[in-house]
């Protein structure tokens, strides 16, 4: 017979399982390192099945573990500091274009600029690709709605500028 927090567990993976998985590809490039996030996203999620206690919605609580998980193993790893800019430095670095690629070398290109955002701004973006609003990001990363909003529409602008100027010298 299962426990509380064992069919706790097995619902979240199976409403999110697949978000969850999108989360550990925006974290993590390599997919061998990729499969160890995931498992240790998973990990954590189940360890803190116990703690759940219903103050906030499921999904929200799973991400907040997942994205507590991805940002400190990010920390750990240390392999992409040199790479990391916050959303201030790649602004500074962009002038805009008209590009027309296909969808899957977009995709590529999208998921490439947001690996290289710092942490929290990659986060933040990651989450607001999941579809979630900004209070339910808010209460994964401690930031106001308000910060939420404005930081979303700031990396939004920056990733597509960026995303412009690459088109131009590729």
């Amino acid at each position: 017979m299962r426990s509380k927090p064992d069919e706790l567990y097995q619902t979240a993976v199976q409403a999110f399982g697949r978000a969850l998985d999108r989360l550990a590809a925006g974290y993590e490039a390599d997919p061998e390192k990729r499969h160890d996030l995931r498992q240790e996203i998973h990990f954590q999620i189940w360890r803190s099945c116990e703690a759940f206690d219903g103050r906030c919605a499921l999904k929200t609580w799973v991400f907040r573990v997942a994205h507590n998980t991805a940002v400190s193993y990010v920390n750990r790893e240390r392999r992409w500091n040199a790479a990391l800019v916050s959303v201030e430095e790649i602004e500074q670095a962009v002038s805009a274009a008209e590009p027309d690629i296909d969808r899957e070398r977009a995709l590529a290109q999208l998921s490439r600029l947001i690996w290289k955002l710092k942490p929290l701004d990659r986060q933040i973006m990651l989450s607001y690709l999941e579809q979630m609003d900004t209070a339910a990001i808010a209460d994964i990363t401690g930031l106001s709605a308000a910060n939420v909003a404005m930081k979303v529409h700031r990396i939004k602008s920056v990733l597509a500028r960026r995303f412009q100027e690459e088109q131009q010298h590729a």
